[in-house]
């Protein structure tokens, strides 16, 4: 049997899931009818301290309608140059909502709140464009699974208030945030417009996002959602698999850390280059092969031949992410493997 750590999307819905799922009460969700979508809307604004929310199919699409709240065509949003909205959403910003973006550069994703205000150019007359949002990514994909600091978090909303600018939290995976460091979910709430939740990710529902904002805010993106043809009509078998999601499987994600920090210092200690195990905050790891024979491709497929996959995310870079179908004991195993590869080669 593979151990898949290539993302924590490959989850599969366990058999109380699809219990739960199979049993939903059900609505035609475009008129608003599906109760189940309803309640699981309600539910998520209500953790985050916010009025209302939407369910979405995917986060990329959560994210597009977050930022297409507080960014007009022509206007800019700032984010991280490695953020998942601005490497991994294939431009959709500027293709559906004419959004231009400027990016500054934070070693593993870390936001430094001056950063992004130092950069900001709010109201800048008919010549220039002018910023409108920042975005900010928690915990960061790309930065190896960064969790962001509150303080920063709140440092740049202050300023944010300040330029008169909106806030876009892409909460992929804010639930690992929240287990790792405690925060309160209605603290994140405080400091962002917009908050886009996965729940197919860490929390191991099959499919499903959850925009959350103002009753107002939510309303808009209502119809954004339709237009870009994301309406869904007896969606409640879904939103079920949420609910079991947000009862079952959020306190668990500690466990998925465990796991990263298993794979971290067991490859520390074959290649200490590759990864700092003290940087590993939540279910990813990634791993730097610049001081190694190996590239990200070798690794990949070396791993594989002895039964574990993994990421390949650049020519010297790759990434493990724990997940709830890997078990203590699978980290353990997928450790022992890669530290053997990267040792020998």
């Amino acid at each position: 049997m593979l151990i898949d750590l290539r993302s924590d999307t490959v989850t599969k819905p366990s058999a109380e899931m699809r219990e739960v799922m199979a049993q939903a009460n059900v609505g035609d969700d475009v008129y608003g009818e599906d109760p189940t979508i309803n309640a699981l809307e309600e539910r998520v604004a209500a953790l985050f301290g916010k009025e209302a929310g939407l369910f979405t199919p995917t986060g990329s699409m959560a994210n597009q309608l977050g930022i297409r709240l507080l960014v007009n065509p022509g206007e800019e949003l700032l984010a991280e140059e490695d953020a998942h909205i601005v490497r991994a959403e294939l431009g959709a910003g500027a293709a559906h909502g004419g959004i231009t973006t400027r990016t500054w550069y934070a070693n593993r994703g870390m936001l430094d709140a001056q950063a992004p205000l130092k950069m900001a150019r709010p109201n800048a007359g008919p010549y220039l464009v002018s910023t409108k949002a920042i975005a900010v990514e928690d915990t960061h994909n790309f930065g190896g699974g960064t969790v962001q600091d509150i303080g920063q978090i709140a440092a740049l909303h202050a300023g944010a208030q300040e330029l008169g600018l909106a806030l876009h939290l892409d909460g992929a995976r804010i639930w690992n945030a929240h287990i790792a460091t405690g925060t309160p979910l209605v603290e994140y709430g405080k400091y962002f417009e917009t908050i886009s939740v996965c729940l197919s990710k860490g929390l191991g529902a099959p499919i499903g996002s959850v925009l959350i904002s103002t009753t107002e805010q939510i309303q808009r993106a209502r119809v954004w959602r339709k237009r870009l043809g994301g309406g869904m009509r007896q969606v409640g078998i879904l939103g079920a698999a949420g609910h079991f999601a947000l009862d079952n499987n959020i306190a668990r994600l500690a466990e998925d850390h465990q796991k990263a920090q298993i794979l971290a210092e067991q490859i520390y200690s074959a290649l200490p280059s590759a990864v700092d195990p003290k940087h590993v905050q939540s279910n990813i790891v990634g791993l730097s092969l610049a001081e190694s024979h190996l590239t990200a491709a070798d690794l990949a497929a070396a791993a594989k031949k002895s039964g574990v996959l993994i990421g390949a995310l650049g020519p010297r870079y790759a990434r493990l992410v724990t997940h709830l179908d890997v078990t203590i004991e699978q980290a353990r195993e997928a450790a022992e493997i890669i530290s053997t590869i990267v040792r020998e080669r």
